[in-house]
């Protein structure tokens, strides 16, 4: 990959000015027709994305957790609910953490506070859930068990986005 293109990758040069530039058309689009608990699925590269019957947004040449940050920099999560993130537990080992848990939630906590939880789901029910997803974002990530699935929230009026966990002043 150029400089230059690689650059552009990572962030560092976009047309629109605040926004990252992973964010292209189509995701952008999908992230605002979006409602209130609609659900979006990022996946990892192993994942069988085509084959839901949902469809799918491809970023192959971006790791699961870049595409996360660009998402959550720009879609609030879900405060009504006790659970707005799910990642897929490890096959036969649910309760085992894996580095990209970690990441997730890092992200998350950046964007949304430290109040969320980062849920999990069993292999075929990460599946089925993301088979009612809005869209799934196929990534280029490589790693294992990257994947997540993210409940939008509401944006208040007046573009108040409140920190889940958190007190909203202007109610």
């Amino acid at each position: 990959m150029a400089d230059a293109e690689r650059g552009e990758a990572a962030g560092q040069r976009s047309v629109l000015k605040g926004l990252d530039p992973i964010l292209g058309p189509e995701l952008l689009w999908a992230l605002r027709c979006m409602g209130h608990g609609d659900e979006i699925a990022l996946v990892d590269a192993n994942f069988p994305a085509s084959s839901l019957g949902v469809p799918v947004i491809r970023l192959d040449g971006a790791s699961v957790t870049r595409v996360l940050d660009a998402v959550l920099s720009v879609m609030p999560l879900d405060d009504f609910v006790p659970e707005a993130t799910w990642r897929m537990q490890v096959v036969d080992h649910a309760d085992q953490e894996i580095p990209i848990f970690a990441e997730f939630r890092q992200i998350i906590v950046q964007h949304a506070g430290p109040h969320v939880r980062l849920a999990s789901l069993e292999r075929f029910a990460f599946y089925e859930r993301s088979r009612r997803a809005f869209r799934v974002v196929a990534t280029g990530e490589d790693r294992l068990y990257g994947n997540i699935l993210l409940k939008k929230g509401i944006v208040r009026p007046g573009g108040v986005v409140v920190p889940i966990g958190g007190v909203d002043a202007s109610a």
